[in-house]
């Protein structure tokens, strides 16, 4: 065993020498220890091979959840229907959100204020002219694949999803604060429910005044009777 004056050092500051006082044994072991497993982890998580990042497992997680989540809704149509539905649904905005913080901030921004890619929150479009295009611009792209064609990399739903999450964007930034709209850049109205809704509504709209006669008539008969 040591004794006192040999743990002392030469080493002098200010009248005050030096007391050599090791690290214990088993936190030198640790550290070395660590050290050598640094090698083969990072060899194993960062080689390039896929599917073993840890971003990748991420994602594999998010797919495995959204899977979950979609056995509720099962597959959406991408039609302009569907993503005006979803446009106001708060649960599945959430998921749309999900899926464009993911795969489109690095063009459009956090916000959708636009980067690279266009402001997606004004009313200046140049491939949409009523909502259900969003879902095909996601799908198929556009510009020569400037904006990539997403449908297949990405699940129908999330593609269903994540425009009605671009669509409920529309007028969230002030305006002038996001990106100009480009030259070719269109104003167009505001979102609307399809067709097919607006018919069927002036349908029913039509028909309740003839179940009233109708109910009317009834209750005369049963009158008289």
């Amino acid at each position: 065993m040591m004794s006192e004056k040999d743990q002392l050092t030469t080493h002098n500051y200010d009248g005050i020498q030096e007391y050599d006082n090791p690290m214990p044994g088993w936190w030198v072991m640790l550290f070395w220890g660590c050290i050598f497993f640094a090698f083969p982890y990072w060899l194993y998580y960062e080689s390039g091979v896929p599917g073993r990042s840890i971003y990748d497992q991420y994602k594999e997680a998010v797919a495995d959840n959204l899977r979950l989540q979609f056995s509720e809704i099962g597959e959406l149509k991408l039609d302009s229907a569907t993503i005006y539905k979803y446009k106001d649904d708060p649960k599945w905005l959430k998921v749309g959100e999900s899926v464009f913080q993911m795969n489109c901030v690095s063009c459009h921004g956090l916000n959708a204020e636009g980067k690279v890619g266009p402001n997606l929150t004004d009313d200046y479009w140049i491939h949409v002219k009523e909502i259900g295009d969003i879902a095909k611009v996601v799908e198929k792209g556009a510009n020569g694949q400037a904006m990539p064609a997403w449908g297949n990399r990405l699940h129908p739903n999330e593609i269903a999803l994540v425009a009605a999450y671009v669509a409920s964007l529309r007028g969230s930034l002030p305006e002038g604060t996001g990106k100009p709209p480009g030259p070719k850049a269109k104003k167009i109205p505001p979102w609307h429910a399809p067709a097919a809704e607006e018919g069927k509504s002036e349908s029913d709209a039509e028909k309740k005044p003839d179940n009233a006669e109708q109910q009317k008539s009834d209750d005369k008969s049963q009158a008289d009777s």
